[in-house]
């Protein structure tokens, strides 16, 4: 199996769109599940966003330095991407959407396979970036840095802010029930 790096390098001097498929097709999922947590479970979004970020990826591969791992380079054009999404769909139907969704996680059932898109929309959109990077992306606090642009203090106040209000809601959700 070839690296990123050589994947890269195939691409960049020759231009090789196998080798880009490859690389799509390494990242897709990781990228799609990240901006699917970062909507609180929107899929849609997530198809849209995630199809951004290689569009992005395939323009601009030519200046990924190789100083950071390619899938932080990934996750903070993703981060981007959104945010970019999310100021331009302030639209009537997106505002419907996510008022449904916090109706519906406030009568989540905890065995849910669903559960973690609803309690992620729980939380702010900062709170789900770092969340999802620190424990489904396994990424150090450093690369989540890179990724978002917020300083480290700001990376670990929300990763512990959002494990309080998740360990909050959890623990109030059990004392319904």
């Amino acid at each position: 199996m070839q690296s990123d790096h050589e994947l890269i390098a195939l691409f960049v001097s020759e231009q090789d769109k196998k080798a880009f498929t490859l690389l799509v097709n390494r990242y897709q999922s990781t990228i799609r599940q990240f901006v699917r947590r970062l909507s609180g479970g929107n899929y849609a979004v997530a198809d849209d966003v995630a199809q951004e970020t290689f569009l992005i990826m395939y323009r601009k591969l030519n200046t990924f330095n190789g100083k950071s791992a390619l899938t932080t380079w990934l996750y903070k054009i993703a981060y981007n991407s959104f945010l970019r999404f999310q100021q331009k769909e302030k639209s009537p139907e997106t505002l419907e959407w996510l008022q449904q969704q916090e109706h519906e996680t406030e009568n989540t059932d905890p065995s849910s396979d669903i559960m973690v898109e609803q309690l992620m929309a729980k939380l702010s959109l900062d709170e789900r970036a770092v969340l999802t990077l620190a424990y489904s992306a396994g990424m150090s606090h450093s690369e989540i840095v890179e990724a978002t642009g917020h300083p480290l203090g700001t990376v670990k106040s929300h990763i512990n802010r959002a494990k309080a209000k998740l360990a909050n809601y959890l623990a109030t959700q059990e004392t319904k029930q």
